[in-house]
């Protein structure tokens, strides 16, 4: 779908407008309901915010709108994505949650993942602690749209020798150029930015000429950032996986629990469910390859949703209402150990089904604590399905019915903090933690940490552990 040139430049003028602030500026009080909390005079003012205050960098926009006119500038992208749609322009819409799925859709829309950064950014526009006072910030952000960054360097063929520069403008921008002192009050160690990809991504070595990838979290001078991924490396100082947006993003607290309502209420027929691509043709073992053989045998338990070519990625209708008829949603690792699809399947109440532990346990502690797991998850060691002979169904049938229940709860009651609800949403809603709210939260204990350590002369960086991982209920 393309979009006249003209009517693009209106939509990157408006998002610049509404994206950009100044934070002494009067207008922005006006971006949510109550005003931009600006913090002034004793901690008394605003005792909720205490702990919580963060300043926003003001970035050139080359950082981060501008870089929204080229996301179409690299054919390499969709050829590789086997996706229908060749543009991903029209899915800037809503500030990045894209177009909603139809007309009458009042909390469902076509999110492009890549833009992640972008509806990020809007929703921290409507932060309730921002400061204007980068001194009297216990965290900064930093609005870089690290993954819109990154395209060229990963498909354009003449960029791809040069991909260890991306984010060293930023870094020059941060450290030398604006205000050095914000940086060098901790290092870096206060500030976090968000990033629409997969850390693997961004994790080269700057003096290697890589085969895929950038440097960007191989560059020292963001060793001490926080970083939020939509998946983290095994052994990670830096980055921490939120949850990839699903398509869901309701505006009042009355849709996500009529949506929540439904769930519940939905009637259940399938054991089992797997929405993804075709099983590899490799001939080489791969649980993959074993789910497809499975359900092509027991079809009168399992449901394949076809998804190949990219066809899921802005439909939410296509695998939505099949995970609501299923009990079990199959999430194996692929090409990277996470999916997308585990989240949808959290809001369907489709109970997860993992096969090794880097697909969730190890990686969403923030919105997914790993001591809950057991209660609403299965784990099956992909080994024992591809060499053991373990049936997949034969596991999840052997589970009792009152258990299923229980798990299936469990799974709804995470389900508001693994979607990212609307901007502008009402104060209802707002009151429920949702996917930023919780990743914000995170990250001011790790902000806190490490500032304490540095205060205290210890080395912050070795602070990262099981203990912060997991949000308090």
């Amino acid at each position: 779908m393309a979009i006249p040139s003209v009517s693009l430049a209106i939509l990157l003028l408006a998002l610049r407008l509404l994206l950009a602030w100044d934070p002494s500026a009067t207008t922005v009080t006006a971006i949510r309901s109550g005003g931009l909390a600006q913090k002034a005079g004793a901690a008394s003012d605003r005792p909720e915010c205490n702990g919580r205050w963060i300043y926003i960098r003001d970035l050139p926009s080359r950082f981060n709108t501008d870089l929204l006119a080229t996301c179409d500038d690299f054919p390499i992208l969709f050829e590789i994505r086997e996706q229908p749609e060749k543009s991903i322009i029209p899915f800037l819409a809503n500030h990045g949650l894209g177009p909603r799925t139809h007309n009458l859709s009042r909390s469902w829309y076509r999110t492009e993942p890549l833009f992640l950064e972008l509806f990020f950014h809007r929703r921290m526009l409507e932060y309730p602690c921002l400061t204007s006072d980068p001194v009297a910030a216990d965290a900064i952000f930093v609005p870089y749209y690290t993954g819109l960054a990154a395209l060229p360097f990963l498909y354009s063929p003449a960029q791809w020798n040069f991909s260890a520069l991306h984010g060293r403008d930023l870094a020059k921008w941060l450290i030398r150029r604006d205000r050095p002192a914000i940086w060098s009050r901790f290092g870096g160690h206060d500030h976090f930015l968000a990033v629409a990809g997969s850390a693997s991504d961004f994790d080269n070595d700057p003096a290697q000429t890589p085969l895929w990838g950038t440097a960007f979290l191989g560059l020292p001078e963001f060793y001490n950032v926080t970083v939020f991924t939509l998946e983290s490396r095994a052994w990670s100082l830096q980055e921490h996986a939120v949850p990839p947006p699903t398509s869901f993003h309701p505006a009042n607290l009355a849709r996500l629990d009529a949506w929540l309502a439904r769930a519940r209420r939905s009637r259940r027929p399938t054991l089992m469910l797997f929405a993804g691509g075709a099983a590899p043709g490799s001939g080489r073992p791969n649980v993959v390859s074993s789910i497809h053989a499975e359900c092509e045998l027991r079809r009168d338990l399992c449901e394949l949703v076809d998804c190949s070519g990219g066809v899921c990625i802005h439909d939410p209708a296509r695998f939505m209402r099949p995970m609501l008829r299923a009990r079990f949603c199959l999430q194996p690792p692929g090409e990277t150990p996470t999916r997308r699809s585990t989240f949808d399947g959290i809001l369907a109440g489709c109970i997860p089904v993992f096969f090794e532990e880097a697909s969730a346990a190890s990686q969403f502690g923030w919105h997914l604590p790993r001591r809950r797991y057991d209660e609403f998850s299965v784990l099956i060691p992909k080994e024992e399905v591809m060499f053991g002979g373990q049936r997949i169904a034969d596991v999840l049938e052997a589970i009792p019915p009152a258990r299923v229940r229980r798990m299936r709860e469990a799974v709804l009651e995470l389900a508001p903090g693994v979607m990212y609800r609307r901007h502008g949403s009402s104060a209802a809603l707002r009151a429920r933690k949702d996917a930023i709210d919780l990743a914000i939260e995170g990250a001011l204990r790790r902000i806190q940490r490490r500032v304490q350590a540095i205060q205290q002369a210890k080395d912050a960086l070795l602070l990262v552990g099981d203990n912060e991982e997991e949000w308090d209920e």
